[in-house]
């Protein structure tokens, strides 16, 4: 069943702030969907203020719900390479997910937690903490990995297999309505690099996240 404090999702536990640390401090009280309920924390964004590009994933992973920081586990670590292949700074970059606390299931024999895909209804509760991350830090690009983010931003019809390495409109959906009026940006759809970690032809697939961030690298 869902709550009235599902209903409401994130929006009223987000301060009217643009400073990050302060976004972040506020996060660990949220308590706009259920999620918040199981994960060890919430996994805030994390990168410099000053970033030019948010790139912006799924969910927080087993690794990254343990440690309380993005991208730190081993897709955390694809992407890293991924970034230096197609030179970029990393740190130009900002990382944060749609959802900030990792959904799950549990294995049914031992203690091994499986990934969930987040629903559109906790991918929209979330929404306002991503809003916000974009009202503090004023990016020229973003950049969404996997269809989870391409659809938190673009709509449940966007297809990243469609799209994907292509210059497009800054989404609509990351304006803020007063601090963030929104720069003549940019975004690029492209996979999520934990899809790079169960494809067949490994070397293929990084290569195509490596050619899309490429784009990226070209619009900055």
């Amino acid at each position: 069943m869902t709550s009235d404090i599902d209903r409401a999702g994130a929006a009223e536990f987000v301060p009217a702030s643009t400073d990050l640390a302060e976004l972040r401090s506020a996060a660990e009280s949220c308590r706009g969907c259920h999620l918040y309920a199981d994960a060890t924390q919430v996994v805030f964004g994390a990168g410099p203020a000053s970033a030019r590009v948010i790139m912006v994933g799924e969910q927080p992973g087993d690794a990254e719900d343990k440690q309380g920081e993005p991208f730190v586990g081993p897709a955390g670590k694809l992407l890293d390479r991924a970034l230096a292949e197609a030179g970029i700074d990393r740190s130009l970059v900002y990382v944060t997910n749609a959802v900030k606390h990792f959904k799950f299931t549990r294995a049914a024999a031992g203690k091994r937690r499986i990934h969930a895909t987040p629903d559109r209804v906790e991918i929209t509760a979330c929404r306002p903490w991503l809003i916000a991350e974009f009202a503090a830090v004023r990016p020229t690009g973003v950049v969404v990995l996997g269809a989870t983010a391409a659809k938190a931003l673009f709509g449940p019809s966007f297809r990243v297999t469609r799209s994907r390495g292509e210059v497009l409109p800054w989404p609509g959906s990351a304006r803020h309505p007063e601090e963030f009026p929104g720069p003549d940006g940019f975004a690029v759809a492209t996979i999520h690099p934990s899809a790079v970690l169960r494809a067949d032809d490994r070397d293929q697939a990084f290569g195509g996240l490596v050619a899309d961030l490429k784009v990226v690298a070209g619009q900055l």
